[in-house]
This record gives C-alpha cells, structure tokens and sequence, in this order.
C-alpha cells in the first residue's frame, strides 16, 4: 500500500468522526527543504489519538501492526515494506512537561496550538491537514502551503537555517531536557546553527539531562553518530556541557599537559577526528561509538616517564572496563557492550603487530581473537592514524596495506575462519579415559596454542600426533 492510499484512508476516517487530523513535525519540515522523508511520519489528533489509531488499524486490514501507548494516549501502525519499515504515529494534541525529578512526562489534552507550541523547534512545528498533500509516482508535496499552519515562524527559520524554539528555550528544555541533545543533533544533520539564546539555555540546563533515560540518550547518541561528520554533534555537545553528563569518559580526555618541554596530544580532538575519519569508512554507527570510546582509558593511566615522555600503558584494557560502564548507563544490549569492549581492547594490536613485524604467529592470534569483527578493528586502527604529517600519514595506512594482505595469506594457508583445536573435546576423554573438565581443556588449549605459534598446520592429523605427544603431561 502507497502513502497516497494511506493518506485517503486517514482523511476518510476524519471526516467521518469530524476529528481534524494534522501532519506535523519532520515530514512538513523536510518537504519544505525539498527532502521526501517516508519513513516517519507524524499525525496530530484533535480527539483521541489512540482510539483513532486503532479505527485505522481495523481499516488497513492487517497491512501492518498496532502498538498502544495508551498512558500518552498515542500509538504508532508499522508497516514493513521490502526489509523497510514506515512509521505512522498517532497521538492526541497534548501538551506534556517533566516534574524535577521525573523521567516520565505529565500529559494533558490540549489545542493543536498549544500541541505545536510545546514541539522543540520551529521547524518542527509546523502542521497541516492530512488532505493538503499530492502524490504523484515519484514525488509528493503541497496542494496549497498557504494552507500551512506556522503559527512560530518555521519556514522563516527554515529559510535563516536556524534552530529556534517555539517557546522560550528554559521552558522548552526543561519540559523535556532530551530537546537540547536534539538541537546539536538537527545542528549537525541539517547544517543549521542554533539560535545563541537557546544555546546559551542548553549550557545553563545541561544538568536537567540527568532525569532523561539512558536508553532515549543512547537513540540521540546514535543519531548524531549517523550523520555525515559526527564530529560537528560532538564538539557542540563538549561545548555546552552536554558530553560531561552523556559520555564524563570522553570529556576527560581534553586537555595537555606539558613537563620539561614534552606535550601529549589533546585526546579528546584527537578522538573526534577518528570518528570522523571512520565515518568516511564505514556507515557502522556502532563503529563509529567504538572511535569515540577507543582511549578513554587514556587519563587513568597517563604517566610522565623522564627521557620516554607520555606513555599510557594498557589504556585499551582499562578502556574495555570503562567500555561496560557506559553500556550499562546508557543501556546497550550485551552484544553491543561485548563488541564495543572487543574493539577498544584490541584497537592497539595492528600498530603493535607493525611495530613487531608481521610475523604469521600474531596474524593467527588476530585473526582469531577477532573473527567476524577484524574488518571493522582494522577500520578503527587505519582511523586512528589522525597525523597532520602526509609522509607519515602515507606510511602507516601503506602498513595497514600491508597487514591485510598478510591476513588474507594466512587465512588462506591456515584456514583459520572458523578456529579451533581440530582434536576434539570428546576424542581428547576417550583417548586419556577423562571426564569433561579443565584438564581436557587445557589439551585443547595446548593444540590451539601450537597452531598458532605455528609448531604444527591446522590440519587434523597434525594435530592428533602432537596431542599423543603431549597428553600424558597433562594427564600426569
């Protein structure tokens, strides 16, 4: 089903209940800037937004499906579409604000003016009936933009490229403190600046941010980290304070500090540019979350070493277990803790294995510690290289050339995708007349290990004369 029939059934059970029904918020803004967004879309009721919700559900006939939030008297009907998702919410005009200390906003009905009074920006609170658009084969838009409800001046603001609030900022960011980690996020995606009154309120009420869950920061975080030069987001973030209560780790990375004449980088600059430079790389976004993360164990474990320098010793391990502290705030699932915690673990080991010489041993150990995750470790490594030397610059990524062709060799020669002792646990009991425990394996951690160091191939035979070898040892 088109948008052009969704938008007919909408405005038929409109006039039926005699509920105007209005599109607000990012699908009017971005038709105004001449972007066709169809994959959210907005509905303000002036009735129940729910109940009306559910009269669309019964007309769309199982096109997709229903999901009530009946406390906001708001839901929202997804539709899956060739792997794409389209989501149409549903709510009742209302206006909502945050108490002190409450995560969960007050929501009372209200007018649709009062609706778009509360919404974060001017551009975004604009509206206008669900019947003033055209839909053509590969294009839609107004039938009549004088139709367009702008009752804060949106289009104005459009046109200056600025992000304004319809209300003063203080109440706006207040009401809903989310709204300020938004305004850096538009900022950057939009290419707009932010009005200096509402900025100077995003750094007056960063600290409003601690009310907010870690899961609706972790979804702003994330799409700051999806545009384009992520960086832009996060320098505004450390800027107005913002970044202290998100992410303390990283802002702790600014600053340099010099004795006798010797300086470190300023790491937290140091950061943003590996973020933006695996931003060209890769539109990963959790790879992105892992360059910003990667030396944030750097400020425990700075230490002044006369005739050495700076030196950071085992960073990336202290880094992991700041790593599972920021995922458990910002309520990450386990495998994305585990993969942001392997790729800061591991990100110092390619320059480690360039400056060891590659040798076929700490390919394999790579390879195998890494597995499906080495393409995007790579990645990260070859980002890090943030040199403004374009000799020095040309060397190292020539070095990471020359690594990845080292690891396609040895993948080749060792087979080693799916990695492990090719004796196997239960021939390892049968043989010695073991149960299941730690001495088979420690056997089998024997194989592995001999594979690796390359004593013996990855091949079963191989294997099974050296464990004959070996078993009585560890029987003994």
């Amino acid at each position: 089903m088109n948008l052009a029939e969704i938008f007919k059934i909408i405005d038929k059970i409109a006039k039926k209940q005699a509920t105007p029904v209005y599109t607000v918020g990012g699908f009017v803004r971005d038709l105004l800037l001449g972007i066709e967004q169809k994959k959210d879309i907005d509905f303000v009721v002036v009735g129940s937004g729910l109940e009306f919700a559910r009269e669309f559900d019964k007309k769309m006939k199982e096109e997709g499906s229903l999901v009530e939030f009946p406390d906001f008297d708001t839901a929202r009907y997804i539709i899956m579409d060739n792997d794409e998702e389209l989501v149409l919410e549903f709510a009742g005009a209302r206006s909502e604000s945050y108490r002190d200390t409450s995560r969960k906003p007050t929501v009372t009905p209200a007018t649709l003016s009062d609706d778009l009074s509360r919404r974060d920006f001017t551009i975004n609170a604009m509206a206008t009936e669900v019947n003033n658009f055209v839909f053509t084969k590969d294009k839609i838009n107004f039938k009549d933009k004088k139709k367009l409800i702008d009752l804060f001046a949106g289009q104005i603001d459009l046109r200056e490229k600025t992000l304004r609030t319809p209300l003063s900022p203080d109440q706006t960011f207040i009401d809903d403190p989310l709204r300020m980690m938004r305004a850096i996020r538009f900022a950057g995606q939009l290419n707009f600046s932010i009005d200096s009154t509402a900025l100077n309120s995003i750094h007056e009420n960063a600290d409003r941010l601690k009310i907010i869950s870690g899961e609706r920061i972790q979804e702003e975080l994330l799409k700051m980290l999806a545009i384009e030069q992520p960086s832009v987001c996060l320098t505004l973030m450390f800027q107005t304070g913002l970044l202290d209560y998100v992410l303390p780790e990283v802002s702790k990375l600014d600053g340099v500090e010099e004795i006798y004449g010797h300086q470190h980088k300023n790491n937290l600059i140091h950061t943003f540019k590996v973020v933006d430079n695996i931003a060209s790389k890769s539109d990963k976004i959790l790879l992105r979350l892992a360059g910003l993360l990667h030396d944030i164990g750097k400020p425990r474990t700075k230490e002044f070493v006369p005739k050495i320098g700076w030196t950071f010793h085992q960073h990336e391990h202290y880094g992991k277990k700041l790593v599972f502290d920021v995922t458990n705030r910002l309520h990450f699932s386990k495998a994305d803790a585990k993969y942001l915690g392997e790729l800061v673990r591991w990100h110092q080991q390619p320059i480690s294995l360039m400056d060891k010489g590659i040798t076929d041993s700490a390919v394999r150990r790579l390879v195998v510690n890494l597995k499906d995750n080495l393409e995007d470790l790579l990645i990260l490594g070859s980002s890090d290289i943030t040199t403004g030397n374009p000799d020095k610059l040309k060397k190292r990524l020539k070095n990471y050339d020359k690594l990845r062709e080292r690891i396609d060799e040895v993948l080749e020669k060792d087979k080693l995708r799916e990695f492990q002792s090719p004796v196997r646990g239960e021939e390892i009991m049968k043989e010695c007349g073991l149960k299941a425990g730690p001495v088979v394996g420690k056997i089998k951690k024997a194989i592995e290990e001999a594979i690796l160091d390359g004593k013996i191939p990855n091949e079963y035979e191989a294997a099974r004369e050296y464990f004959m070898e070996i078993k009585d040892k560890y029987i003994k």
